[in-house]
């Protein structure tokens, strides 16, 4: 069973690409982030000709997650309980929800796609919100573990985090900024102190993730590592493969994030029931 996440910075625009690459690719499920549109405005019939059931959660033209797959889709969650608004309160004195989780099971594995609030600055109140948000999954992700330790479980996506120096081309033009805080660092770890394993860097698959458009980010090389896949020891028991995809920020019209892929040694079921593709 092949599953990957990836921010594709507007689905809309981006449809044939991640069709094209979810085929030739053979992936059974991918996590997106950054959709970018409402569920009226989702391209639903490219990824049913595909052979693809896509669940989502979007609200506007920002943020917006939703995970694809070809494998039965289950128990969908949409956000997390304890999630935490940003904005403008409204009449209530509620804060605004954003669409930033997804939850699913396929085949028995619990998948979460997730795109963790920027943070824009240290100064700015979405830092705070990062935090806050990155706490309350923290609290949510550990109540998941104690009630089905069993399960596999992973949490998949764009944190706009670099966990370590070496994740950024430079710290030193990072100095001051959000993704490598200590706080944000900090957060981070907090997923591992929980019993999750980094599916990538524990099989020591190196590489950025992200390259800004500016500046000729892409063509030398000075990116990011903030899109992760976060499994828990039942999940990274049946890892038998990871790697970024780097080949997917070439070419015309990419996103500013790679694909991030494992493979599991997973039996898919009777191959008779999944979508035909031509």
């Amino acid at each position: 069973m092949r599953i990957a996440t990836w921010n594709v910075n507007s689905i809309r625009t981006r449809v044939g690409r991640v069709i094209d690459w979810l085929v030739s690719e053979d992936v059974d499920v991918l996590a997106l982030q950054e959709i970018k549109c409402k569920e009226n405005q989702f391209p639903f019939e490219v990824f049913q000709e595909a052979g693809y059931e896509v669940v989502l959660h979007g609200l506007s033209q920002w943020n917006g997650v939703a995970i694809a797959s070809r494998l039965p889709i289950e128990d969908v969650s949409v956000g997390f309980d304890s999630a935490p608004g940003f904005g403008k309160t409204d009449d209530a004195g509620r804060l605004p929800q954003e669409a930033r989780a997804i939850g699913a099971t396929v085949n028995g594995v619990r998948l979460w796609s997730l795109y963790v609030p920027n943070g824009r600055d240290l100064a700015d109140p979405h830092y705070d919100y990062k935090l806050r948000w990155l706490a309350n999954l923290a609290e949510e992700t550990a109540g998941w573990l104690a009630a089905e330790p069993e399960l596999p479980l992973a949490l998949m996506g764009d944190f706009n985090i670099a966990p370590f120096d070496h994740d950024v081309w430079d710290i030193g033009a990072f100095s001051g900024r959000t993704h490598v805080s200590r706080p944000e660092r900090d957060a981070f770890v907090t997923f591992e102190t929980l019993g999750l394993v980094d599916a990538l860097r524990s099989r020591n698959v190196s590489g950025y993730t992200y390259w800004d458009y500016q500046q000729m980010r892409f063509p030398r090389d000075e990116g990011m590592r903030i899109d992760f896949i976060l499994g828990s020891n039942a999940f990274d028991e049946l890892v038998s493969s990871a790697h970024i995809d780097r080949d997917q920020r070439k070419g015309d019209s990419p996103s500013d994030h790679v694909p991030v892929v494992v493979d599991l040694d997973l039996e898919l079921g009777d191959d008779d029931d999944r979508p035909m593709i031509f």
